[in-house]
């Protein structure tokens, strides 16, 4: 019988609709997918993103080939939230990982789980970092060093990736290869590339010696990561799947430097995104659309003509993808738990991509986060650049006031990011903005309330604990669960 008389009939449509969900999509119809991830890179440290300082010859080729997105976003500037953001479509506080070095929810399905269905083979390369396996079952493909904080990062091989990639040509396949660099310690790369005195420090920093040599190791290692990207998209091309492949890369949150990774600033959250799909994504060209870590589930799955197997908070911009639409979403969210990172100190933030609304939820309390301001045995994870900054302040106004801003936080913060990237003047207390500011602290509580996120219990030892026991204590549907 003709497809077009069973739709007629009720009964053996929704057959019709079932048995064509799990129907294996022909590799012609599905796009491979290839996500290559940086690790703690602040975006704007980028040339593509105006940084004057790193060479990146290989992401600035890999820019004129596709579409890079000005204004893409994570929720949580931390390696695991972000990561279990990214492989779900779901943000922290509906996927459980809403603390570094925590779990998501059981229940949870990511990537390849959604994939698997459709015929692709999903893998990962590299750093992994989310936790339980139950939820994340990628299959583990060889090359790359998983361990971020080792001295000096393993080197790397093609074959692993290699055979995954041209394993099957009757199947697509998603591979994610996450690169341990520029996480810290910053020991990879050529530092005399970067001689101190002849870098041109962000505003966010303090100009000190060690701040010098520190950023020229860090810069170093951005550069020694763009040759890894080189290096696989040239594979790519050997393995003759370029056509046919999605590239996406993504620099993940900013860089171990103060007001950048575990902040709720833009230089923390913002993220480098790059995509990369001959004859679809639109060459050399630039996006303002607005996009989140949790849409490129979905975004995935309508490339493959396809829909999530399950509640996903992201939506797809495929459209946005193809050029066929300049804007995505309203907003982007974000969210921070210190615990374990140091003591307690809860944020939210909202932003439309021009203007961004923080509320410091514990604002009386300082904020310390140990990797940055303390030290341990040798340190090689510390940073030896935050002492010369205290021991400073005391006649440089400028430092001073940097320390203040890290350090000592007020309850609302108010920045209009455009001009403003680094987000130094807080216009929470302006008249002139008040009208902007309140319409986004109310947008912000309405995500937070849809999220059922109760703010200032959820960045606690009891939470934290609970949700490494797979027993999360918040989070979307478990106190009606309960």
């Amino acid at each position: 019988m003709p497809v077009r008389l069973l739709l007629l009939t009720p009964v053996f449509g929704f057959i019709l609709s079932i048995f064509q969900a799990f129907q294996p999509v022909e590799a012609s119809s599905a796009p491979n997918v290839l996500i290559i991830m940086a690790d703690d890179c602040t975006y704007n440290d980028l040339p593509l993103y105006g940084g004057k300082n790193a060479k990146t010859p290989h992401l600035d080729q890999f820019a004129k080939q596709g579409l890079t997105f000005n204004k893409a976003y994570l929720a949580e500037a931390m390696c695991q939230p972000c990561r279990a953001e990214l492989f779900t479509g779901l943000y922290p506080m509906s996927n459980g990982c809403a603390w570094n070095h925590s779990a998501s929810r059981p229940e949870v399905i990511s990537l390849p789980q959604h994939l698997k269905p459709l015929g692709y083979r999903v893998g990962i390369a590299g750093k992994v970092h989310v936790k339980p396996d139950s939820v994340f079952p990628f299959e583990h493909v060889d090359g790359f060093d998983p361990n971020c904080v080792r001295d000096p990062t393993q080197q790397h091989s093609l074959t692993g990736i290699s055979e995954f990639m041209g394993r099957d040509n009757s199947h697509p396949f998603c591979l994610v290869i996450a690169l341990v660099d520029p996480h810290v310690p910053w020991v990879m790369g050529d530092a005399s590339q970067y001689p101190s005195q002849k870098i041109e420090l962000p505003p966010t920093l303090a100009d000190t010696l060690v701040t010098r040599q520190d950023y020229g190791r860090y810069l170093a290692e951005i550069t020694y990561m763009d040759s890894q990207v080189g290096e696989i998209l040239a594979q790519l091309d050997e393995l003759k799947l370029v056509e046919d492949t999605l590239v996406l890369f993504t620099s993940e949150q900013g860089s171990q430097f103060p007001g950048n990774k575990w902040t709720n600033w833009d230089t923390g959250l913002h993220t480098a995104l790059i995509a990369r799909w001959p004859g679809r994504v639109p060459e050399n060209q630039r996006t303002d659309a607005l996009v989140q870590y949790a849409d490129v589930v979905p975004t995935i799955l309508d490339l493959a003509d396809a829909k999530p197997i399950s509640k996903v908070d992201g939506t797809s911009f495929r459209e946005v993808l193809f050029g066929k639409k300049t804007e995505h979403r309203k907003y982007v969210y974000g969210i921070h738990n210190n615990i374990p990172e140091g003591p307690a100190y809860p944020i939210r933030t909202i932003s439309d991509g021009e203007y961004r609304y923080i509320q410091n939820l514990l604002p009386d309390e300082i904020y310390i986060e140990k990797h940055l301001m303390g030290k341990q045995a040798q340190g090689k994870l510390n940073n030896p650049y935050w002492p010369t900054w205290v021991l400073t302040a005391w006649n440089n106004p400028h430092t001073y006031e940097l320390v203040k801003r890290y350090t000592s936080r007020p309850k609302e913060q108010f920045y209009h990011t455009t001009s403003d990237p680094y987000e130094m003047t807080n216009l929470a207390e302006d008249s002139q903005f008040a009208k902007e500011k309140e319409h986004l602290k109310k947008e912000l509580e309405s995500w937070m309330k849809s999220q059922e996120d109760p703010g200032i219990p959820m960045d606690t030892h009891e939470a934290i604990q609970a949700a490494k026991q797979g027993e999360h204590l918040f989070g979307p549907g478990i106190r009606k669960r309960e």
